[in-house]
């Protein structure tokens, strides 16, 4: 072979080898878009070109290059990790992607194929409670001492326990149960029948449950929404939650008629005096009864969820917004 066809041959790729390994700096973004790249990457998955095309470049092949796969496959990962218990509990009661739903599309729509039926329900219990339980409320809460109101609240709630307890049972959560029965024995003796609340002091949880929230661990997840006339907002698992609770309620165990009739209309005020300080919320609300409708809904199933998952026991501090099914007064046809 001729050595001078053979050297310029060696001289070209001697150069292109160089240049190859030769590093490119004009193409390296700044240290801060770097850093904002990588974020990106770590929320949302590999950056997409035109993020990378808004730093500095001095080369349009490296700017639409596609990330290394490793790169990518690092990033993918960050982005499918688990949300954590805090963002499941802000999703479930505001809505957004959860891990139980896997869904990523938020909250699931309010099942409610009775709509017609339930707004007219609604202006009638929204009358009732305009005309008759807010004003109620707003009086009781001008005349009594916050002190007694306390007290009341505390009674009422510690009148629920054995009802929480039976249902923490059902649920398989014997742990909780026994936390219930020791708030209740040291609530009812130390605490004066209730009025005063020792066992928080005492660091023992206070915890809600009933039997529409038993029937939702048991697999009644999804269920249409319904309201009742002076019960309000329900759904129908929850309609046959309240014939569950009813045989476990104490004040329908007391004969004296007066007596009885007394402590459920103190209730119905202590229950409707827990919901005043929604009351701005709802009359500047676009459609009240949507908004009631859903954010019942939403913090019903947050309380399902919080049965099920259990990682964590129980929802501290819960209470009950809605009307008991002790605190109405019904005939009780088992006496």
């Amino acid at each position: 072979m001729n050595l001078h066809r053979i050297l310029p041959l060696l001289a070209a790729v001697l150069l292109l080898g160089a240049c190859a390994g030769k590093p490119v700096r004009a193409t390296a973004p700044p240290a801060g878009a770097s850093v904002a790249v990588e974020q990106h990457a770590t929320a949302q998955g590999p950056a997409p070109a035109a993020s990378v095309a808004e730093a500095p470049q001095a080369n349009a092949d490296t700017a639409t290059a596609s990330p290394a796969p490793e790169q990518a496959t690092a990033a993918g990962t960050t982005a499918a990790a688990a949300p954590t218990d805090a963002e499941d509990d802000f999703a479930a009661l505001y809505g957004g992607p959860t891990a139980d739903t896997g869904t990523g599309n938020g909250a699931a729509p309010a099942y409610d194929p009775w709509e017609k039926y339930n707004r007219r329900m609604h202006r009638f219990n929204l009358a009732v409670d305009r005309g008759v339980a807010r004003p109620l409320a707003t009086a009781y809460v001008h005349v009594v001492p916050r002190v007694a109101r306390t007290g009341v609240s505390n009674f009422f709630s510690n009148l629920r326990s054995p009802l929480t307890m039976v249902n923490q049972l059902l649920q398989g959560h014997a742990d909780d149960a026994w936390d219930t029965l020791g708030r209740f024995l040291m609530n009812s003796t130390l605490g004066i029948g209730g009025l005063f609340d020792p066992a928080s002091k005492a660091m023992v949880p206070r915890r809600s449950e009933d039997f529409g929230q038993t029937l939702g661990t048991w697999g009644w997840r999804q269920s249409r929404y319904v309201e009742l006339p002076f019960f309000g907002p329900r759904t129908v698992r929850d309609v046959f939650g309240l014939a569950g609770d009813t045989p476990l309620s104490p004040l329908r165990r007391i004969e004296m008629d007066k007596l009885r009739l007394g402590l459920q209309g103190l209730q119905l005020v202590d229950t409707r005096v827990q919901l005043l300080s929604l009351d701005d919320i709802r009359d500047s609300a676009v459609d009240e009864y949507a908004l009631t409708r859903d954010a019942w809904l939403q913090r019903r199933n947050y309380q399902i969820e919080k049965d099920l998952r259990r990682g964590h026991r129980g929802h501290e501090n819960d209470e009950q917004t809605t009307i008991p099914v002790d605190a109405m007064p019904m005939p009780d046809w088992g006496r």
